[in-house]
């Protein structure tokens, strides 16, 4: 019996349908935690088996791992969660050095990994200088990018999110951005940085994604209401360029969201099957390439 039960879905998922964003955690012994840096949260036991029993009660049949900071860049316990359940239905993402060798690289690829991570706190300050400090690392991972036909997957603060906005404009691979770029969903869809995140996605020039990820991280508690103009704004600009992600098991916020309450906000934003099915199906498949 899943304990996947915090509400009933809204809507099947349609057949094929990808759950872009979440994480895996083994057991502790196994797989040691990033050290010496702090950990931003104390990441919960949160298993392979226990992820599917949640895509069962959605209906999700592909899925793409993402490398969750607590692991620094140490990516066993997601690469060996991939190997068990094999390529034809999972992609990952991945969190390396600039110069990790080709060989691991090309290792990863096999196993269905399709992007790298740009990562930072959702709640950073602003700080000046941060974008420079990051530049060098988004210009060699965009060139490793290149050549193995991989993306770049950013997790900004919305203040980073709109300093990097040329950068994004200028990218020469794909890029997908998580929680609708950290836009906070209170000052919204008219907000500066946020209308430009949008004219980049239906720019056209690079492929780009937002991600319906991490709702409760940019909108307001319960019932995150303030969402909807945000995420209604995104369907309306470029429909084709927008991904769904549980970002299970919802780590600091897990005792205050239901994943299947997260979930049926999509009903609420795109009411249309036809765009639930961009989302879920066709728009994953252009990007992961399943």
């Amino acid at each position: 019996m899943s304990h996947h039960r915090d509400a009933e879905p809204a809507f099947r998922a349609p057949p094929l349908s990808c759950d872009a964003h979440f994480h895996v955690f083994g057991e502790e012994e196994r797989y040691p935690y990033a050290s010496p840096e702090p950990l931003r949260y104390k990441p919960p036991h949160a298993p392979l088996s226990d992820y599917l029993d949640l895509a069962g009660v959605l209906g999700i049949e592909r899925f793409v791992f993402v490398q969750p900071s607590a692991y620094g860049r140490d990516n066993s316990c997601m690469l060996d969660a991939m190997r068990e359940m094999g390529t034809a239905r999972c992609r990952g993402i991945v969190d390396v050095d600039e110069d990790a060798p080709d060989a691991l690289l090309a290792e990863m690829d096999k196993l269905g990994v399709r992007g790298v991570r740009v990562n930072f706190s959702p709640v950073k300050p602003r700080e000046a200088g941060t974008k420079d400090a990051v530049m060098g690392r988004i210009r060699t991972l965009e060139a490793r990018c290149a050549e193995i036909g991989w993306h770049l997957d950013f997790l900004t603060p919305g203040w980073l999110t709109e300093e990097l906005i040329p950068t994004l404009t200028s990218l020469k691979v794909p890029f997908s951005i998580a929680h609708m770029g950290m836009f906070l969903a209170k000052d919204g869809p008219e907000q500066p940085g946020f209308r430009k995140l949008l004219d980049v996605l239906k720019g056209g020039t690079v492929q780009g994604y937002a991600k319906f990820t991490g709702t409760y991280r940019m909108a307001t508690a319960p019932d995150f209401a303030d969402a909807a103009p945000m995420a209604k704004a995104v369907i309306a600009a470029a429909p084709d360029r927008i991904l769904w992600g549980s970002d299970y098991p919802h780590l600091s916020f897990a005792h205050a969201v239901g994943s299947v309450a997260l979930f049926n906000l999509l009903a609420d934003w795109a009411p249309d099957e036809a765009t639930r099915r961009k989302i879920l199906v066709d728009n994953p498949v252009a990007l992961f390439g399943f």
